[in-house]
């Protein structure tokens, strides 16, 4: 799905969709976070854990207000610097960081260019690490057509595509769909770069 088309589908859902869509996004993505957090000692992966719960729940409307300001002010203590860390695993831990802060953000004022933003972010990630693994004497031509027919950005463009065709089949943001949607997103504790919380 060309990222044209994807801004013209979410630029048709609500507020809650679009915070549904960012969030499962954002989940998708933790197991990244946790490693980086894990392997370099810093941040805080069970923080992480914490706030995107927290999303969940409001979005099941399990709890009632949540104050916004307030979780991007913890998410942000724990939001890696790229320029202090000197390997990859750092870009991946911020693109979490990225997504779960625009999620948030939903909350406050829905935007289908910031979904849209998020869903870039999370191809890019597949995208850098696709690059990264590759073998070093691919051609341009050979590299872009071993990135998009590799199985973990087929698997990103068909999760981006399921959460859109459930979001626009829902009528209201109801916590069956919300619990719905986080299961996809944690797919058994993979993340979208292949990565795995256990």
């Amino acid at each position: 799905m060309e990222l044209s088309e994807l801004c013209n589908r979410l630029e048709g859902l609500d507020q809650w969709q679009l915070t549904l869509f960012t969030a499962a996004l954002a989940e998708r993505q933790f197991p990244n976070y946790k490693l980086f957090a894990e392997v370099t000692e810093w941040g805080d992966a069970d923080q992480a854990r914490r706030l995107l719960d927290k999303l969940w729940d409001r979005l099941a409307n399990r709890t009632g207000g949540l104050n916004i300001e307030v979780q991007l002010e913890k998410l942000e203590l724990i939001t890696p610097d790229v320029e202090a860390f000197d390997f990859y695993g750092v870009q991946p831990a911020l693109d979490f960081c990225v997504c779960l802060h625009a999620a948030f953000a939903q909350q406050d004022e829905a935007s289908f260019e910031e979904a849209g933003g998020v869903a870039e972010v999370s191809l890019g990630c597949v995208d850098t690490f696709l690059e990264m693994i590759a073998e070093p004497e691919l051609s341009d031509e050979d590299l872009v057509k071993f990135i998009n027919t590799h199985d973990l950005m087929v698997q990103e463009e068909a999760f981006q595509q399921e959460l859109l065709e459930q979001l626009q089949a829902g009528r209201s943001a109801d916590v069956a769909l919300a619990d719905r949607l986080r299961e996809l997103a944690l797919n058994e504790g993979v993340s979208n770069i292949g990565i795995g919380t256990e």
